[in-house]
């Protein structure tokens, strides 16, 4: 987990997103790279009435969006300067780097390929960004791990971490990204919860053979009771001092759970704690 990229979303939880980067960065001494997502040209009408977006409109919204970038560049910078991180010219590590690339609708996908994680920002309910268009792309397109941060910063990440465990390939896959955490982990639980499974390996059995990796990692099974799979989940990991969940994204297919509801939206909803998912 060295190379970290984070697209940088204006938002009220950027300072989480950042902090949680930070974390994963001095844990591993890593090197984190960020840069802007540009938001959508604003669908807005023209004086002519019209609801033509004229080419003095398109002109002021691209000075302004030059001055947005301007300003998270610098508030990315000051960030990590003020936490000690080095410009990763000067080969020290951790270090953290600013791309000042103009990206495209692909770029956040196509960009991460090259990264050991993407780091993003929870959806918040009501607000507009973090957006799940900018976790998609990422989750689905750069073929890598994401970490989704919560709403308020963490303090630490990867010391005592929960694997939500349901016997499915999109857990098993992000369980393998998530060695190097599981590796320098305090404590690794595996959590299953009754009922909630695809065919596949017991907890047990995933304890097992994390051992061949030297993890040391105990299994527990809960009962959902009146929760849904996502909200025991959730409650489980906080009851056990996680400050990492993980968790394969969309077990089930998303237009299902578009419908039906699902453990991966919940927790995408609701996490108040770091959340590595892959898919």
């Amino acid at each position: 987990m060295k190379a970290i990229l984070i697209p940088f979303e204006e938002s009220d939880i950027v300072e989480s997103v950042l902090e949680s980067a930070c974390c994963v960065a001095r844990r591993f001494d890593g090197y984190v790279e960020g840069v802007y997502v540009q938001p959508a040209l604003p669908a807005i009408a023209s004086a002519d009435g019209f609801g033509v977006v004229t080419p003095a409109f398109v002109e002021k919204y691209e000075q302004e969006d030059k001055a947005r970038i301007q300003q998270a560049q610098l508030y990315f910078e000051q960030f990590f300067s003020q936490r000690g991180f080095s410009d990763a010219a000067a080969g020290a590590r951790p270090s953290a780097v600013w791309q000042n690339v103009g990206p495209t609708d692909d770029y956040v996908g196509h960009r991460g390929r090259l990264f050991d994680l993407v780091v993003v920002g929870r959806p918040m309910q009501g607000a507009t960004t973090p957006t799940m268009h900018t976790l998609e792309a990422a989750l689905f397109e750069a073929g890598r791990p994401i970490l989704i941060a919560p709403p308020n910063a963490p303090s630490s990440i990867g010391e005592t971490v929960v694997i939500a465990w349901n016997g499915s390939t999109e857990t098993a896959r992000t369980i393998a990204f998530a060695l190097p955490f599981l590796k320098q982990a305090s404590k690794v639980i595996v959590l299953s919860i009754e009922d909630f499974s695809v065919p596949g390996p017991s907890g047990e059995d995933v304890t097992r053979h994390l051992g061949y990796n030297d993890i040391a990692a105990s299994a527990m099974t809960a009962d959902s009771g009146n929760r849904s799979p996502g909200e025991a989940m959730l409650a489980e990991a906080m009851a056990q001092g996680a400050d990492l969940l993980i968790k394969g994204a969309y077990t089930h297919s998303r237009l299902r759970q578009m419908i039906f509801g699902g453990a991966t939206n919940h927790i995408l909803s609701y996490t108040e704690l770091p959340v590595l998912m892959a898919h």
